[in-house]
């Protein structure tokens, strides 16, 4: 023991040294909950924009949504980065189409599947249909966002889904969501239905740039003339053959016009046009994906509003080349 050194003070250093790691414990331990806060926000990945929109207007501010798909992306064939693969795997749910839609995301929510997340493939649980004819017959329609009142159903199920899986969001606030948003969907099947029955049943028949319309048909009572790339997904291509035979339908039913998405060229619908002899026009729609904002068709409901607008304009008998079957 050194001559300044005496047992209470050795005794007062000891207590001191003890504080001050026991203050420096408190400080970790609260600087550490703070991260884990952050850390543990709520998240929900979301594969395609429509369905983005859809779980936005759901989750509100309970949780975090990313949205992987960018504005005017293609469904069939949008890819994800880095990050972006990584957020699918430290989701707390991951929403997507299902159905074979994402044809370059799928193997990441399998991962995440596999790592545990809970996911939801809505299109599998809305009651879908088969595709009726080209190369995609009897398979599955991954499309059915084209039919508002499924639409209506792919709500509930988030908000359910949202509710039993995402920690910490309140019940109450996703189950007011989905039952406002629900009501909106359910006025613009009533808008939707009102538009279309001005259109003579005769010339309800739809030619696509690609099988995409198939629940709107079957929805509003259409006729599916056929598609330029006869097929349900934009990374197949049309032969010769498949054009003519196109062509002759569209002769034989007097169709108006041709209706491709307006995320991708016409070239193909209009190459169709010129082998026809029957005056048609090539009228853009917003198909599968949501737009930039203020470009027409940033949410699901413009995106179905201006849709509707389209198909009754272009196929109104008030237009010359119409003329009934």
């Amino acid at each position: 023991m050194s001559a300044g050194s005496t047992p209470g003070r050795l005794r007062r250093r000891l207590r001191a040294r003890l504080l001050a790691a026991a203050l420096a414990g408190v400080l970790l331990v609260g600087v550490s909950g703070c991260t884990e806060d952050v850390q543990h926000r709520p998240s929900v990945v979301v594969t395609t924009n429509i369905l983005g929109d859809l779980t936005r207007n759901v989750v509100g501010d309970e949780a975090e949504v990313t949205v992987l798909m960018q504005a005017d992306a293609d469904p069939h064939s949008f890819g994800v980065s880095a990050p972006q693969a990584a957020s699918v795997e430290q989701a707390d749910l991951v929403v997507h189409n299902g159905l074979g839609l994402e044809e370059n995301v799928l193997r990441h929510v399998r991962a995440a599947e596999e790592a545990g997340v809970p996911t939801l493939a809505v299109g599998e649980s809305v009651d879908p249909i088969s595709y009726a004819a080209g190369a995609s017959a009897d398979e599955p329609d991954p499309h059915f966002w084209t039919d508002p009142e499924r639409v209506r159903r792919a709500v509930a199920l988030i908000a359910d889904h949202v509710v039993e899986h995402v920690r910490g969001v309140d019940k109450a606030a996703v189950g007011k969501n989905a039952s406002a948003y629900g009501a909106k969907v359910t006025e613009l099947t009533s808008w939707m239905r009102q538009q279309f029955d001005a259109i003579p049943a005769g010339q309800r028949r739809l030619v696509t740039n690609h099988h995409v319309f198939g629940y709107l048909a079957q929805r509003f009572g259409f006729r599916i003339v056929g598609a330029v790339i006869p097929s349900g997904t934009t990374l197949a291509s049309p032969s010769a053959s498949d054009l003519t035979s196109l062509a002759t339908a569209i002769e034989a039913a007097g169709v108006c016009a041709i209706f491709a998405d307006s995320s991708q060229p016409d070239r193909l619908a209009q190459v169709l046009k010129r082998e026809s002899d029957v005056e048609v026009d090539v009228v853009p729609l917003f198909s599968e994906s949501l737009t930039a904002k203020g470009k027409g068709a940033d949410t699901y409901l413009r995106m179905m509003r201006a849709n509707t607008r389209a198909i009754s304009t272009g196929l109104s008998t008030g237009q010359p080349h119409c003329r009934p079957s």
